[in-house]
């Protein structure tokens, strides 16, 4: 008997099939994406460009507007592929590296405009790299992004379960207190009818006793009379 040789996997553009002859999604491919918004320029590694501006926190299609544009900076794609998904800053106008924490401009307030900043240092910026860009890296990084979509998608989910839960929780307390509220109203109301009848019941007895009192006084009278 002859051992055959194992085929390569067939992929293609959107799926895979794996060698238990499983059929799954392929992970999307990451593209890095730049622009500028506040004290810092921004980079992201996202499968779209609407992905990116979600999460800049964009109001507006930067893209269209020529505020943004996919870079090609084998250096700034790196920093991205490195932390898929994540938004990475570094101060407005400067060619330090992309990082999650970037601190502030240093040159806020004395020196001109931030345009201003970033116009003169245009010329002087350092030129990208020619060093080419890691497809082993590109499918890895866009397994993490998928991966942590994913862990997002399911901590978004678990955070509305426990905010319909929450709004559930209210409404039972809500209903109850005003169920509660209802009852007190009502056991008021006949209270106070109750009272009422009362009162009224007090004000006969007492014209009752009054109207008595006079009568046996008169029929007292006559029998004294009639007793001679």
């Amino acid at each position: 008997m002859f051992r055959q040789t194992p085929r390569p996997i067939p992929e293609c553009a959107t799926l895979t099939i794996e060698r238990e002859g499983l059929i799954r999604p392929m992970a999307r491919k990451l593209k890095t994406y730049q622009t500028s918004l506040g004290f810092f320029d921004l980079a992201i590694a996202t499968p779209s460009m609407k992905a990116a501006l979600e999460a800049w926190g964009a109001d507006s299609n930067l893209f269209h507007q020529g505020a943004a544009k996919e870079s090609h900076d084998p250096e700034i794609i790196a920093a991205t592929m490195a932390k898929p998904g994540v938004v990475l800053r570094r101060p407005v106008g400067s060619d330090r590296p992309f990082s999650e924490h970037a601190e502030l401009p240093t040159n806020l307030g004395g020196g001109g405009s931030t345009k201003a900043a970033r116009k003169s240092k245009g010329p002087k910026a350092k030129k990208p790299s020619s060093r080419p860009v890691d497809e082993a890296a590109e499918r890895k990084a866009a397994l993490a992004y998928e991966r942590e979509q994913k862990r997002r998608d399911v901590e978004r989910a678990k955070e509305e379960a426990a905010r319909q839960k929450e709004r559930e929780r209210r409404q039972a307390v809500d209903k109850a207190q005003a169920a509660l509220d209802k009852a007190e109203q009502e056991h008021a109301k006949r209270a106070a009818a109750i009272q009422a009848e009362v009162e009224a019941l007090e004000k006969s007895s007492q014209a009752e006793k009054a109207r008595w009192d006079k009568e046996k006084e008169r029929l007292e009278a006559a029998l004294r009379r009639a007793r001679g």
